[in-house]
């Protein structure tokens, strides 16, 4: 065995340094800093390019992360952006967002005690450093088609899809209700996980590509559905999926009681300068606060709760830590800053006259069985009833599709739970049951990664190109 597979015995893990907790707290900025080239070639060297790569099988884009790896090491910055390219159009955002412990890292053959290989902070460093460096996409042998693509939302399916049209000379035009691209990265995931900054670059250079925005364009009331479809070869919907979903139990409409996704909304709004309407800014000092949920967006709420300056933060989940389905990163880092998990309790209840001021829960226990996803099945526990003291509560169980009215006019049906129906066998890469619309992303599987759609974006593009006689290059 060569001596550069045997790196991994004399490199350890290192990971960019992390700010102190008293220095997070005090700033919405990203908490962990990048590596510089001589430590990023050293982390890469410890990649045992196997054969057989679990690493990129367990990535849903299927990055080629051996290859780039391999020419980090080499110290070829610009060759490993044009292959991070290749396979993921926002490398830079999924190597700060994705649960890489749960993918790449977590299928890693040295994450057995080893320590995997960081590839979510190279990957990231990649795409940063290389930018900074003068790199963009090369679009030299790209040849303009006349076709033209009306992209509905510039969130990560959206923008997946345009970065492979533009690529293979078709013109994407992104409508997108917002001010910024981005979607959720912008509006939903905290700055102190992804500076919007790296988003506004990543337009730059999508425009630099030859796509082009159409942003506070809301489609139905901006702009006409019908129009789109007279001007444009076919139409991709990117809508991802932003309905909460609620818990159905007794006090969930109390005053004090709020969904996640308008309390971070209101919240990164108001960071961003772009807040049109001060009430609806949550604004959580000085309260107790008890998080409903175990996902990534409780853990957001979790950690924005505390930067606001609430007293005290805690979260509760039904099932145990080991099946929390949380970012294992986003839950150290909201333990180290401060948050209390209460796992195993199921709420039953949010009581309070009028305002909240707690949740009552019970202890739960697994049953035998699966779930829908696979994870075990929980029951509550009579008798163990318990309330925790709260001057708000955050409900974070998840998101839903919420399709558009408009949708049944243009024939394109949707299931019971809002998710678009595909049209089936014979059909291109996720065409609806209108042949000339295609969708991709959260509003086609439910509440997922972004890398996930990513992935779906970029296949739907496929689907386009074979669908208008264009044969995909890139």
């Amino acid at each position: 065995m060569s001596d550069r597979l045997l790196r991994f015995l004399e490199v350890p893990r290192r990971d960019p340094e992390k700010l102190a907790v008293e220095q997070r707290l005090v700033s919405y900025r990203e908490i962990y800093s990048s590596y510089d080239a001589t430590g990023a070639a050293e982390q890469a060297s410890r990649c045992l390019d196997c054969g057989n790569p679990y690493c990129e099988w367990k990535c849903p884009v299927h990055n080629y992360i051996p290859g780039w790896l391999k020419l980090i090491e080499q110290g070829r910055l610009f060759e490993a952006a044009e292959l991070s390219h290749r396979t993921n159009s926002l490398p830079e955002i999924c190597g700060r967002i994705c649960p890489q412990d749960r993918l790449c890292e977590g299928a890693c053959t040295l994450n057995d005690g080893l320590g995997a290989v960081s590839i979510g902070s190279i990957e990231k460093y990649i795409t940063d450093e290389a930018l900074k460096a003068g790199w963009r996409p090369d679009m030299s042998h790209v040849r303009p088609t006349g076709r033209r693509v009306a992209v509905i939302g510039a969130g990560p399916a959206g923008l997946g899809c345009a970065d492979v049209l533009a690529r293979n000379g078709v013109t994407p035009v992104v409508f997108d209700r917002h001010p910024r691209i981005g979607g959720l990265l912008t509006f939903g995931i905290p700055p102190f996980k992804l500076e919007k900054e790296v988003v506004e670059r990543r337009r730059e250079l999508l425009e630099g590509m030859g796509v082009q925005f159409e942003l506070g364009t809301e489609v139905g009331r901006n702009v006409a559905v019908g129009r789109l479809l007279d001007e444009f070869d076919a139409v991709f919907l990117g809508l991802g999926a932003d309905r909460s979903v609620r818990g159905g139990f007794p006090g969930e409409d109390l005053p004090g009681v709020h969904p996640a996704l308008p309390y971070l909304t209101a919240n990164i709004n108001r960071q961003l300068g772009v807040e049109q309407d001060s009430s609806a800014f949550i604004d959580l000092r000085d309260k107790h606060v008890v998080v409903l949920g175990g996902g990534d967006t409780a853990m957001d709420c979790n950690r924005t709760a505390l930067r606001q300056g609430a007293a005290s933060v805690t979260c509760t989940y039904r099932r145990d830590e080991l099946h929390m389905p949380g970012s294992r990163r986003d839950f150290r880092s909201s333990q180290e800053e401060g948050v209390r998990f209460a796992f195993n309790v199921q709420p039953v209840e949010i009581i309070g006259r009028d305002r909240v001021e707690g949740v009552r829960t019970l202890a739960t226990q697994s049953t035998i069985g699966r779930g829908t996803r696979g994870r075990a099945v929980t029951e509550t526990v009579a008798g163990t009833d318990e309330v925790i003291s709260a001057d708000a509560v955050i409900i974070a169980f998840g998101f839903t599709p919420n399709p558009p009215s408009w949708l049944e006019n243009l024939g394109v049906e949707v299931h019971e739970n809002g998710r678009v129906r595909m049209s089936g066998a014979g059909a291109r890469p996720f065409q609806t049951t209108n042949p000339r619309i295609f969708a991709g992303g959260d509003m086609v599987r439910g509440a997922d990664l972004v890398v996930t759609a990513v992935f779906e974006g970029r296949e739907a593009a496929r689907g386009i190109l074979h669908s208008l006689g264009v044969r995909a290059t890139q």
